[in-house]
């Protein structure tokens, strides 16, 4: 027979408090309803805010809204962000965004993104992907205060549309490049 002492009793129960930790998986929370709404407000600030918008929701075979995307670096940098994907207007699955950099960077900053899929294949690319990282088939456009964001100012033959707006804060190199998207349950 083995004799357990404090020491192993302890670090045996720490171990296993980070082992259950991790095995959380969301079922029975609020975090769906809590990410729709913020989806939905998203939405609807941007088709206030940038009317011509709505021609890309029409048009886009699906809809990935980010509402908001938290950035920090100083030197090192990263970013994390949860929303939803919509088809025909109804969330199908949820999403984090997770983008780490490295570089003369400096400060901290949130945006909100929409990814418009505008063809049915990088739809059904994004969905079966183990995890998609945009890159060179999203086209990036970027709405400040007083821009004017149209349909006819993006290459509407892009696979994926990325809409960046609502930034807050200053950081220095803020894209989207190297942002990488996981399926995940609230």
């Amino acid at each position: 027979m083995t004799n357990l002492t404090r020491r192993g009793f302890a670090l045996t129960g720490l171990a296993a408090a980070g082992v259950t930790a991790a095995c959380g998986n969301g079922v029975g929370s609020n975090g769906a309803s809590e990410i729709d709404a913020r989806v939905d407000s998203t939405l609807s600030y941007l088709y206030n805010e940038y009317p011509n918008t709505t021609d890309l929701r029409d048009k886009a075979a699906g809809i990935l809204v980010m509402p908001l995307v938290t950035e920090a670096g100083f030197g090192f940098g990263g970013g994390y962000g949860r929303g939803a994907l919509r088809v025909n207007d109804v969330t199908v699955d949820y999403y984090s965004a997770t983008k780490g950099s490295v570089g003369l960077q400096i400060g901290a900053q949130q945006h909100a993104h929409v990814l418009f899929f505008m063809t049915e294949g990088a739809l059904a690319d994004f969905r079966s992907s183990s995890g998609w990282a945009a890159g060179a088939g999203a086209q990036y456009v970027v709405a400040n205060e007083g821009g004017n964001l149209s349909a006819e100012t993006t290459n509407l033959l892009a696979p994926v549309i990325a809409v960046i707006f609502g930034q807050a804060g200053l950081k220095i190199g803020a894209t989207l490049e190297g942002i990488k998207y996981n399926r995940i349950i609230p």
